[in-house]
């Protein structure tokens, strides 16, 4: 009986152990979150341009397509040697476009246009790192034979320290409105929760796109002003108000 009784206690104490409120689930009730302030800050960084990039090409008319492509392909051949004999680095010159269409002669008193042959011009992107000599290199291209000229427009080969400046400004404006956000609503100050950011570059001075004739551009290196270019970080921020 004994015995018996002596194993039946750890059951029954189990049991008690088992009902008891001490092992009951606790209900938590979270307090309420504080408010969040969101923001979305810009910094811009000037600076002096140190690489310029323009287009040029050249566009040859025939009567046939091939003739057409023929000619161009042979002048287009002098303007690169030239590009390259100006120290200008192959890595430097891509090809931004080939197009083949052809040429038609329009009139004024209602007739049809006439078909009189095929147009190929061909389009080769530039980079110039020399700033100094821009003016000239369009000079010296154009009397190669290239008879049109886009561009030039200005950036910055390496902008990482701009861009770090400008991030440090956009951060410390938007910690900054942030505070300001929480003074003015009874809290003494913020926690960061997140952020995110984009990274643009622009030139406020940008040049309008020069597309002139060789012939007006023959021996007469267009004076070139680069201005400022600017590097550009927005941040976005999440903060948490704080007491």
């Amino acid at each position: 009986m004994t015995k018996t009784f002596a194993r039946a206690l750890p059951l029954a104490f189990l049991a008690t152990l088992a009902a008891s409120p001490a092992l009951a689930a606790v209900d938590v009730t979270p307090s309420a979150a504080n408010p969040v302030v969101e923001l979305s800050v810009t910094e811009t960084v000037l600076g002096a341009p140190d690489t310029a990039t323009f287009s040029t090409g050249v566009t040859s008319k025939a009567p046939t397509a091939q003739e057409a492509l023929r000619a161009n392909s042979a002048d287009m051949e002098k303007v690169i040697a030239q590009i390259v004999a100006l120290g200008i680095k192959r890595q430097d010159i891509q090809t931004s476009g080939i197009n083949l269409s052809a040429d038609y002669e329009y009139f004024n008193d209602g007739r049809q246009p006439r078909f009189i042959g095929y147009q190929v011009t061909n389009q080769v992107t530039v980079k110039v790192r020399q700033m100094a000599r821009l003016g000239a290199i369009l000079d010296a291209v154009v009397s190669k034979g290239a008879n049109n000229i886009s561009g030039p427009s200005f950036s910055l080969d390496d902008d990482a320290t701009a861009q770090t400046e400008a991030r440090d400004k956009a951060m410390q404006r938007a910690q900054a409105q942030a505070m300001d956000y929480a003074k003015r609503t009874g809290f003494t100050g913020v926690q960061l929760l997140a952020v995110s950011e984009a990274i643009s570059n622009a030139s406020p001075m940008g040049m309008r796109d020069m597309k002139r004739s060789s012939m007006e551009m023959v021996a007469a290196a267009p004076p070139i002003e680069g201005g400022q270019v600017g590097t550009s970080v927005t941040v976005n921020v999440t903060y948490q108000m704080t007491r």
